[in-house]
């Protein structure tokens, strides 16, 4: 399998970030990343196809939100929480909490 890019974390742009986190589904995928440490790519518990899955991963990981790393066949996803808390201090812990809280 090819390797995947990942955005250095001195690059993120607070915009792309934000409209990254914009769609309820990829909000949810960051919720269950958040909860679990790290999922593979089968693992999540979303209404969507594994194509549409496929894509919202493939939107947080360039936005810098996801790191993706090869697991055997599989790919685990987690949440690059504390390289974001350290370029935008505050925004994702705030994000999560908004979205446990309307879950």
């Amino acid at each position: 399998m090819r390797s995947l890019h990942h955005p250095d974390v001195a690059s993120l742009d607070l915009a792309t970030v934000l409209n990254a986190l914009a769609d309820p589904v990829r909000l949810q995928i960051v919720g269950q990343l958040s909860a679990a440490g790290g999922v593979v790519c089968g693992g999540f518990d979303v209404p969507v196809s594994m194509s549409t899955l496929s894509h919202h991963l493939k939107v947080l990981r360039e936005a810098g939100i996801i790191r993706v790393t090869q697991e055997g066949s599989r790919r685990r996803n987690e949440l690059r929480l504390a390289e974001i808390e350290d370029r935008y201090p505050g925004i994702l812990p705030s994000i999560l909490g908004s979205v446990r809280s309307t879950a």
